[in-house]
C-alpha cells in the first residue's frame, strides 16, 4: 500500500462528486480490487468515504466531514495526509514506504510532523501550477509581496503587486488568496493565470482590514437550464450539488456572476442543453449565436 496512492485518491474524492472504482484503478494503474482496500484505509484513517452501488454508484466523501468546504489550505491537507500516513504506519510498522525515504531526504519535515508542502504540491498541482506554487508558498510563509502579470477570466492583462496571505485548493485548482496592492482589494488569483511572478523583498504585515465586508456579494444570473442525459458525466462534474436527475433530463439551478461566462458555457454544450430561464439569458445566447453566423455567412 502507498500512502501516495491513498492521498491521490483522497484528492480525487475531493476534486469529483463521485468517482467510480473503475475510475479509480485506471487513474493509478492498479486493480479494482486494490481500490476497495485502499478505500477501507482511508476510511480508518477517519476520512469518511460513502459507496453506492448502481448505475450511478461509487464512492465520495460524506457530508458534513471538513473536507466539504469550498476551500482547501495547505494545512488542511497536512492533517490529511498525517491521517493517511498513520494508517500506512500501523500497517507497514516502523518501516516508512520508499516514497517518504525519498522525500524526507529533500524534505525533512516530512518526517517530523511539519507541513508537507512537497508531496502535496506534487499531486495537486500542474506542472504550469508547480513552477508558481512553491515561490507562492515561500512568499505566504515569510510574509514578502510579489509582483506578477495576471491574466483575468475576461482575458484582461495586467500588472499586479500582491500581499499573500495564504495558498488555497478548490476542486482541482490552486489559488492565491492575496490583498491586491494594485486595486486596493482583497481577492483570488487563479495560480494557472499567472505569469511573470517575483517573490520581493519588502516584508508586510497581515492587518485586519484584509478582511472583506460580509456584504459584499456580486449579483448574479440565477439560471435554470436543462440537459440531454447523454450530457450526464460532465453535468455532474460541473455542477456538482446542483442537478436533479429526472430520467429522460437533468435540470441545474446555479448562479452565474459573469453572462458572458454564462452563454459561453451554455453554447459548450451545443445542441445538449436548453435554457429554461431567465428569457433575457436566452436573448445573450440567441444574439451570440447570430454574431457568429455572421462571422462565417456574411
Amino acid at each position: 500500500m502507498k500512502l501516495d496512492r491513498l492521498l491521490g485518491i483522497t484528492m480525487e474524492l475531493m476534486t469529483k462528486k463521485r468517482v467510480t472504482a473503475t475510475e479509480l484503478a485506471s487513474r493509478f494503474e492498479v486493480s479494482v480490487r486494490t481500490i476497495y482496500r485502499d478505500i477501507d484505509w482511508i476510511n480508518q484513517s477517519g476520512i469518511p468515504v460513502a459507496s453506492f452501488s448502481g448505475t450511478d454508484g461509487g464512492f465520495e466523501l460524506m457530508n458534513g466531514f471538513f473536507l466539504t468546504k469550498q476551500h482547501f489550505s495547505i494545512d488542511d491537507f497536512s492533517v490529511i495526509y498525517n491521517l493517511l500516513k498513520s494508517v500506512e504506519s500501523s500497517v507497514s510498522g516502523p518501516k516508512f514506504t520508499t516514497l517518504i525515504n525519498k522525500l524526507s531526504s529533500l524534505q525533512p519535515a516530512l518526517l517530523n510532523g511539519e507541513r508537507q508542502d512537497k508531496i502535496i504540491f506534487g499531486i495537486s498541482a500542474s506542472e504550469g501550477e508547480k513552477e508558481m506554487v512553491f515561490p507562492l508558498m515561500e512568499a505566504v510563509d515569510k510574509s514578502k509581496r510579489i509582483s506578477l502579470t495576471y491574466t483575468d477570466a475576461a482575458c484582461q492583462v495586467s500588472e499586479r503587486k500582491i500581499e499573500p496571505l495564504n495558498l488555497l485548493w478548490e476542486r482541482g485548482v490552486w489559488y492565491l488568496d492575496g490583498y491586491c496592492l494594485s486595486r486596493k482589494d482583497k481577492r483570488y488569483f487563479r495560480v494557472s493565470r499567472m505569469a511573470n511572478l517575483e517573490v520581493l523583498d519588502e516584508p508586510f504585515h497581515p492587518k485586519a482590514e484584509y478582511k472583506r465586508p460580509v456584504q459584499e456579494h456580486k449579483q448574479g444570473t440565477n439560471a435554470h437550464l436543462r440537459f440531454d442525459l447523454i450530457a450526464q458525466p460532465r453535468v455532474f462534474e460541473q455542477f456538482p450539488e446542483k442537478f436533479i436527475h429526472h430520467g429522460d433530463f437533468i435540470d441545474v439551478q446555479t448562479i452565474f456572476y459573469s453572462r458572458d461566462y454564462a452563454v459561453s458555457v451554455i453554447l459548450s454544450y451545443g445542441a445538449k442543453v436548453k435554457i429554461i430561464s431567465p428569457n433575457d439569458l436566452k436573448d445573450d445566447l440567441a444574439q451570440t449565436i447570430n454574431d457568429i453566423q455572421k462571422l462565417y455567412f456574411d
